[in-house]
């Protein structure tokens, strides 16, 4: 392949917008061109996809104990290596993510092509799939089969749960925003890429570096928080939502809309 060709393998920032606003109103009128329960099916499997990513990450990050103690990189570093494989799935196989759709319904929205009470409710049916998903692979695959179990583990899913409903609703937001933005741009560089090596070296970067950097993802704790629950941690649903879920939520929605989707409609409107 010579170096012209290898140039045109990769989209151009205006060609990624309108890539982007083509599979938001796509996504936009799902309801209505592919039915309610189709929508609903493909944002389970997206959620289930995450939910594969949380236990991978938490099966490799803290598999070696003797070894993190010692150097406390180490667990975050396993953990960002293999999380981003619930993207990969979600972004090749066209599954609906609500934080990827926080960024990419946002500029057919700016052009008129999808009205905002669309947008919003798109969000909230795919938030909602996205939850039953993650929950049925915390329940039936993790916590029935006992995979996390024994061992580090379930200290390790304490930890985790501990953490994100400690944490003031206010650093779950802005820890929010930092993982939508990392997700997002995960999501626009996918677009950007037309081979399979290219959208999941896409993926892997930018997601590796939210949970290395410990953000707050709204769909990877909709698994990692209840099956601390299903382990029997004490956290009461409103803890679960008020604490975690919904700050995290507003701040994925920031994060994705504002950092991602609208900057880059603002930037490369003209030309997109």
């Amino acid at each position: 392949m010579n170096e012209q060709d290898d140039k045109m393998s990769m989209r151009t920032p205006q060609e990624i917008l309108q890539a982007a606003t083509v599979s938001g109103s796509a996504k936009a009128a799902a309801r209505k061109s592919r039915g309610f329960w189709p929508l609903m099916a493909g944002s389970a499997l997206a959620g289930a996809y995450i939910a594969l990513g949380g236990v991978l990450s938490i099966i490799i990050g803290f598999g070696f104990p003797e070894f993190s103690a010692a150097n406390p990189g180490l667990q975050r570093l396993l953990s960002g290596m293999v999380f981003p494989i619930g993207l990969m799935l979600v972004v090749v196989l066209g599954a609906d993510l609500f934080t990827g759709n926080n960024a990419l319904l946002i500029p057919p929205m700016f052009r008129g092509q999808v009205r905002p009470g669309e947008v919003l409710l798109n969000w909230l049916l795919v938030w909602i799939g996205n939850f039953a998903g993650a929950l049925l692979v915390a329940y039936f695959l993790v916590y029935l089969t006992g995979i996390c179990s024994s061992g580090p583990y379930p200290a390790a899913i304490e930890g985790i749960a501990a953490a994100k409903t400690s944490a003031s609703p206010w650093v779950v937001f802005l820890k929010g925003i930092g993982a939508n933005w990392c997700v997002c741009l995960a999501v626009w560089l996918a677009l950007g890429g037309k081979r399979l090596g290219e959208k999941l070296l896409a993926c892997e970067i930018p997601v590796f570096a939210f949970v290395a950097l410990g953000f707050e993802h709204c769909v990877a704790n909709m698994f990692f928080i209840p099956l601390a629950m299903m382990q029997g941690f004490e956290i009461s649903v409103s803890e679960l939502m008020l604490v975690n879920l919904l700050p995290a939520t507003v701040g994925n929605i920031l994060g994705g809309a504002l950092f991602v989707g609208a900057s880059q409609y603002y930037l490369y409107r003209n030309n997109g």
